[in-house]
């Protein structure tokens, strides 16, 4: 069991609730973050009946920045635990064994590490509390501060898929995915 929230030097990282759509929404709205998220919602109501299904909620962690006069939301980071693949013999052993990563940050907060702070915080929490064997995450090949924070954190770049997800723009872009295994992981 996980004890949230999850504390950093800087950060706090907590289960989002529905109560933090609008802070979500102020920096999921902006071009710079939606041109490389999967969903674009057109509007706050739109967005907060999303963020509402509990399917969504069960994934999504709020990444806040917690100063003397309080606490501010960054971003926000999904942590979706799944099966890994097996043979069929094995499917009972991989069930929960590896979780796919994602994330946003207000661009305004860019440039000062806090991304990379939660997501190292994070990946220390899929291979420790969770007791996970693996993370991956992806992105799209031009979203550069994304996969470079990958690399950062040490996750390895697994796949590069040429022209294989159909951006909102009708232009098919190539896929970067990148995985870690919690061996390579330093505790």
């Amino acid at each position: 069991m996980v004890p949230w929230p999850v504390r950093t030097e800087r950060l706090r990282i907590r289960r989002a609730t529905s109560n933090d759509a609008e802070a979500l929404w102020r920096h999921r709205r902006l071009p710079e973050v939606t041109q490389w998220i999967s969903n674009n919602p057109k509007d706050l109501d739109t967005f907060r009946a999303e963020l509402m299904r509990p399917e969504r909620l069960a994934v999504l962690l709020v990444i806040e920045l917690v100063t003397a006069e309080g606490a501010t939301v960054l971003g926000d980071m999904m942590v979706r635990v799944e099966d890994g693949s097996a043979q069929r013999e094995t499917v009972e052993a991989a069930r929960s064994s590896q979780a796919e990563l994602g994330w946003t940050l207000n661009p305004v907060y860019g440039g000062r590490g806090y991304a990379t702070e939660a997501v190292r915080a994070i990946v220390g929490v899929c291979f420790g509390a969770l007791g996970l064997r693996r993370v991956h995450a992806r992105c799209f090949a031009e979203n550069e501060p994304s996969w470079r924070l990958m690399e950062r954190i040490g996750m390895r770049r697994e796949e590069h898929s040429r022209k294989a997800k159909l951006h909102r723009s009708g232009v098919w872009m190539d896929v970067l995915r990148f995985g870690l295994l919690a061996e390579e992981w330093p505790a």
